[in-house]
């Protein structure tokens, strides 16, 4: 039998944590991970009965170390993006506020960086709508 959801695009949920002076915060894929060295906004994948809220509330905690209320998670905008072996649509969500201090826990280097200095950073095809409108919000 077939996976119902071959085809299917692949779901990511991914936030652009801001801080008071206008910056947002870029982690580092790791060495070893698909597209390794490329800068993205951290989140990752919604597990299945979960929302997209839930995931990136998990993710972030995971992944950083904080704790992040999904009434904190603005919806942004989302990109759809092909690449050669699968389609990922990534939903944004815009976070201000989180509680605890920023810590990387899986190896990645992260950066917070004004919007006008994004192009400083090399980020993954499927990213580039999210960070242009970003620069038109956040200016």
């Amino acid at each position: 039998m077939s996976d119902p959801r071959a085809g299917q695009p692949l779901v990511v949920v991914c936030a652009a944590l801001v801080d008071p002076s206008g910056r947002v915060l870029l982690a580092q894929r790791p060495p070893g991970k698909a597209m390794a060295g490329l800068w993205e906004f951290p989140g990752g994948k919604i597990d299945s009965e979960e929302t997209p809220e839930a995931a990136l509330v998990r993710e972030l905690e995971e992944e950083l170390g904080i704790t992040v209320t999904p009434a904190s998670l603005a919806p942004f905008a989302f990109a759809s993006h092909a690449y050669e072996t699968f389609h990922v649509l990534l939903l944004l969500y815009l976070c201000r506020r989180w509680e605890g201090a920023i810590t990387p826990r899986e190896g990645q280097s992260v950066a917070w960086v004004p919007v006008e200095r994004f192009a400083d950073y090399a980020m993954p095809p499927a990213d580039e709508p999210l960070v242009a409108l970003l620069r038109e919000r956040l200016r």
